[in-house]
This record gives C-alpha cells, sequence and structure tokens, in this order.
C-alpha cells in the first residue's frame, strides 16, 4: 500500500526538500503541497489523502484548527507533526486536536519515516527530544477540565482571534470569511468580553501564548 501525502507548511524551500526525501522511500507518495491550514483543507476535500505532514504555524488557519478540523471529515488523514515549536502548550493542543505524531524539525528523516509507519498503523509517535513531562500535562489535561482558548471560544472565534493576532484588518477579515465587516467586529467584541482582554496587543499575546499563532 502507498501512503498518499500531503506536505502543509508555509516555507516552500522546506516543502521542496522534505518531498525530495520522502519520494527515496518506496511505499511514500507525494501527491500534493499546501502553504496554509485553509489550503489543507481544499486538498482534502477534493482528493484522497492519508496523511499530512503538518506545520503549526501556518498564516490565516494554524495546523492546530487546521488538524481539528481535519478530524471532523468523514475519513479523516493522520496527521503527523513536523515543527520547530517544542512548547508544551503546541504539543499538547496538537494532540488534542487528533495528531498521531509529533516531531521537531531537527529530527533525522529515519525518525520521520517512522512516525508516519507509526501513524499509519494507529499508534502515537512523539520525538524523542518531547520529554516525560509534556507527555504527563497531555494525560492530566485529557482528565480534567481545564479552560483553554478552545474551550472558552467557538471555531470561528479562534479563528477571527487567529487573524487579528497576525495583523489582518476587520474589512480583510470579513472578505476572507465572507461575513460583513459588522459581524467580525461582534465576534472581536465577544472575543474580547469572554477573555476580558480589552486590546489588540493583550489579545495577540494571548493568541501567541495558546498556541493559535507564533507569528514567524
Amino acid at each position: 500500500m502507498t501512503v498518499r501525502i500531503l506536505i502543509a507548511d508555509d516555507h516552500k524551500m522546506f516543502r521542496d526538500g522534505l518531498r525530495k526525501l520522502l519520494e527515496t522511500k518506496p511505499g511514500l507518495a507525494v501527491v500534493a503541497e499546501a502553504e496554509t491550514g485553509l489550503a489543507v483543507l481544499d486538498v482534502v476535500a477534493g482528493q484522497e489523502v492519508d496523511l499530512v505532514i503538518m506545520d503549526v504555524s501556518m498564516p490565516g488557519l494554524n495546523g492546530i484548527d487546521a488538524t481539528r478540523k481535519l478530524m471532523e471529515c468523514e475519513k479523516p488523514p493522520r496527521v503527523v507533526v513536523l515543527s520547530m515549536h517544542d512548547d508544551r502548550r503546541f504539543i499538547i493542543n496538537m494532540l488534542k486536536a487528533g495528531a498521531s505524531g509529533y516531531l521537531l524539525k531537527d529530527c533525522g528523516f529515519p525518525e520521520l519515516v517512522q512516525a508516519i509507519a507509526a501513524a499509519m498503523k494507529g499508534e502515537i509517535w512523539l520525538s524523542r527530544r518531547i520529554n516525560d513531562s509534556v507527555v504527563r500535562d497531555y494525560i492530566r489535561l485529557a482528565n480534567h477540565s481545564e479552560s483553554g482558548v478552545r474551550e472558552l471560544l467557538s471555531a470561528r472565534e479562534c479563528e477571527i482571534l487567529q487573524l487579528l493576532a497576525e495583523g489582518v484588518s476587520t474589512k480583510a477579515i470579513a472578505d476572507k470569511l465572507c461575513v460583513s465587516v459588522k459581524t467580525v467586529e461582534s465576534h472581536r467584541k465577544r472575543i474580547m468580553d469572554r477573555l476580558d482582554l480589552h486590546s489588540l496587543a493583550a489579545l495577540t499575546k494571548y493568541a501567541i501564548r495558546e498556541g493559535l499563532t507564533s507569528l514567524d
């Protein structure tokens, strides 16, 4: 069986290099690339993809929320994260979203191949540099209710918060999401009220802390 892979990363040079490596391995085929979370959803909606190699930080829709949306598909692809971020919030939120693995970009290519194989068997693979404390935090969060951003805000509000934090204007957000400016303004007010944050700077800091964006 050939594993059909989508590479999702906003750096073309990285995608090109990873594609060349993957194409050297029998049984692995790169069928598509995407540079944003929204593009990932479009690709998966239009063709068969078995596994997505997903970056966390992507413009418009980050890898965490893109993964969560993928898991709502009738036949969701496996997701293996390949990221530079080793912050536990990114790792835990990716696992909670449904990712099957989380690797750091300084890992060796053989480890990525192992992670892909594990994911396709329904197993979880974590980079060797991710220590036990992250796993313990994930288990604790899975067993106890904590008010993270995705518990406090709706999926649409998380999407708008990310765009606001990335400096996208209200009108541009409205155009992107095909809603009115007034609707975006209402969402923004609701977000601020729910988070008790009352400036764009405060919203941006919160979005970074919660892993919605890293502003790389």
